[in-house]
C-alpha cells in the first residue's frame, strides 16, 4: 500500500522509480540487496518492506527478525557503501501503549509483541549500520490497496458483511498518500533521525474511525458492532494507545500534514469513484 503510494506520487512529480515486491527483491539477503543497488544506482531507498502480520510475526520470530530486522540492515549496509540515502519505515507498535498522550522521539520504546520488537530492532540495526539513516515511525495507515480494517472497511460496508470494530484502542490515522509525500520530502531534506509521521488531529479508535469513513460513504453505522480488545483473544499484545507526535518536523520547515478526517474524505471519494467505475 504505501509502496504504491510512494511510486506514484514520486513519478508524478517526474523521478525515475525503481520499486520492488518481495518476489523481485528480497531484503534478507545481503548479497542481492548490495548488487540490485550496484545496479540501479539510486539516490534515495525507501524501504517501504515489511511483515506486518502481527499474529503472524508472534508465532514466527525468525522471519519476523529476518524481514523487519536484518531487512533494513541489509539496505543500510548496502546504502552506506553505495553512498545513498536511505529512508526506512518503522511502526507505532514500538511502544507499549501505556501513555496517556501522544508517544514522541522523547519517549522510551518498549514493544509488546514480536512485531514491535522486529520494527524496533531493524531501527537499531539501520542506524548502526549508516548514520545518514532517516526512520519514519507511523501507523493506523489507511489507503488504496490496503488489506488492513481501516483501508476495507467501505468495501465490506458495500458487500453487506459484518462488521466489528475496537472500541478501546487508540491511533493516528495516517493516509498512504500524504505518507507518500513526507517520505519524498524527508528523502530531499537528507536529515538522519527519527521522525513521527501521521495526519494531524488528536487520533482516534478502530471504532471511531469505522464510523466516520462509514458515514462519509453514506452507509448507516448502526450495524457496526462495537468490541473490546480483550474479546479478541489474539495471538500478539498491541498498545492501547499508540498515538504520535513528530518534535522534530516543523522545527526542520515541515509542516502538519491534513487533518485526518480530511484525508478520510479524500480516500472515501477515491476509493467509491473505484467502485462505480469497476460497476460501469
Amino acid at each position: 500500500m504505501v509502496g504504491r503510494a510512494l511510486s506514484d506520487y514520486c513519478r508524478s512529480i517526474g523521478d525515475q522509480v525503481y520499486c520492488y515486491d518481495h518476489r523481485g527483491l528480497d531484503i534478507g539477503a545481503p548479497e542481492l540487496v548490495f548488487e540490485t543497488l550496484k545496479q540501479d544506482k539510486p539516490d534515495v531507498v525507501v524501504n517501504c518492506a515489511a511483515w506486518t502480520d502481527v499474529d503472524g510475526c508472534e508465532l514466527d520470530h525468525e522471519r519476523a527478525f529476518r524481514v523487519n530486522a536484518q531487512g533494513p540492515e541489509n539496505l543500510a549496509q548496502a546504502s552506506r557503501e553505495l553512498n545513498t540515502r536511505l529512508v526506512t519505515i518503522s511502526t507505532d507498535y514500538v511502544f507499549d501503549g501505556e501513555k496517556e498522550g501522544f508517544y514522541t522521539q522523547r519517549d522510551q520504546p518498549r514493544p509488546l509483541s514480536v512485531y514491535g520488537a522486529s520494527k524496533l530492532e531493524g531501527e537499531h540495526r539501520a542506524h548502526l549500520a549508516y548514520a545518514r539513516t532517516i526512520i519514519v515511525r507511523t501507523g493506523f495507515i489507511f489507503g488504496p490497496g490496503g488489506t488492513n480494517f481501516l483501508s476495507t472497511i467501505v468495501g465490506r460496508a458495500h458487500r453487506g458483511e459484518k462488521l466489528k470494530a475496537i472500541a478501546d484502542a487508540y491511533g493516528t490515522p495516517t493516509y498512504s498518500h500524504d505518507l507518500a509525500v513526507r517520505l519524498r520530502e524527508l528523502a530531499e531534506l537528507d536529515l538522519p533521525g527519527t521522525f513521527h509521521v501521521v495526519n494531524a488531529g488528536e487520533g482516534t479508535s478502530y471504532e471511531a474511525f469505522a464510523r466516520a469513513a462509514l458515514n462519509l460513504a453514506g452507509y448507516s453505522s448502526t450495524n457496526l458492532e462495537s468490541v473490546a480488545t480483550s474479546s479478541l483473544k489474539r495471538p500478539a499484545p498491541r498498545p492501547v494507545n499508540s498515538r504520535l507526535r513528530c518534535l522534530l518536523s516543523e522545527a526542520v520547515g515541515l509542516t502538519p500534514l491534513p487533518f485526518w478526517k480530511d484525508s478520510l474524505r479524500d480516500f472515501v471519494a477515491l476509493d467509491s469513484g473505484s467502485k462505480l467505475a469497476a460497476r460501469s
